[in-house]
């Protein structure tokens, strides 16, 4: 009698372990929100105070050196052929005032999208990081190239995707990737995205 008991003891046991595992595989409660983004293979990373991302070094971006880029930019990552730029990955921070939430940095960051510019989708995105700094807005969308700074010829079609937010310290930043259309794949696009930490 006593060995039966034992072995449904033994069996409840194992029974719920095994019904936790389940339900924290269901809930999502081992995801590790304060772990790192995966950067794909090939792939390089810029990183800041407030978050990092990866760029395609294997696609022939490389990144441009402090002294070398705009003081809007905190890190800047770029793809040159002829000396024309034709990639370009781009982070600011700080880059608005009186913002508090992903949506107010999304809006402030697609006001300077430019006149010429056609949004394709607007989504929240969930970045890696702490919470509630992982929450974010992504925005996709085309525009062609006004030939300067040596940019492409002036008419080029141009693809973008940006992804807005604020970090865990209330500091809103904006991340960038400009290309010509076409030269990066819809599901590099979303590599990009899917590689920002925010710190």
């Amino acid at each position: 009698m006593t060995m039966t008991r034992r072995l449904h003891a033994g069996r409840r046991a194992a029974t719920a372990a095994l019904g936790l595992t389940l339900l924290l595989a269901l809930t999502g409660c081992g995801d590790d929100t304060d772990g790192r983004a995966s950067v794909p293979e090939g792939w390089s990373t810029l990183d800041t105070d407030s978050l990092s991302v990866g760029y395609p070094k294997a696609q022939g971006y490389t990144e441009q050196p402090a002294a070398e880029r705009s003081r809007s930019n905190a890190a800047v990552a770029l793809k040159v052929e002829d000396g024309i730029r034709t990639g370009m990955v781009s982070v600011q921070l700080n880059f608005a005032t009186g913002v508090s939430d992903a949506a107010e940095a999304a809006a402030a960051a697609g006001a300077g999208i430019g006149l010429g510019s056609t949004r394709k989708a607007t989504k929240d995105v969930r970045l890696a990081g702490p919470s509630p700094a992982r929450d974010a807005r992504r925005i996709d969308y085309d525009f062609t190239a006004d030939g300067k700074d040596d940019t492409p010829n002036r008419g080029t079609p141009m693809t973008g995707v940006l992804v807005a937010g604020v970090d865990s310290s209330g500091v809103p930043f904006v991340v960038r990737l400009n290309a010509v259309k076409g030269a990066v794949a819809g599901e590099d696009l979303d590599a990009f995205v899917g590689s920002i930490t925010v710190k």
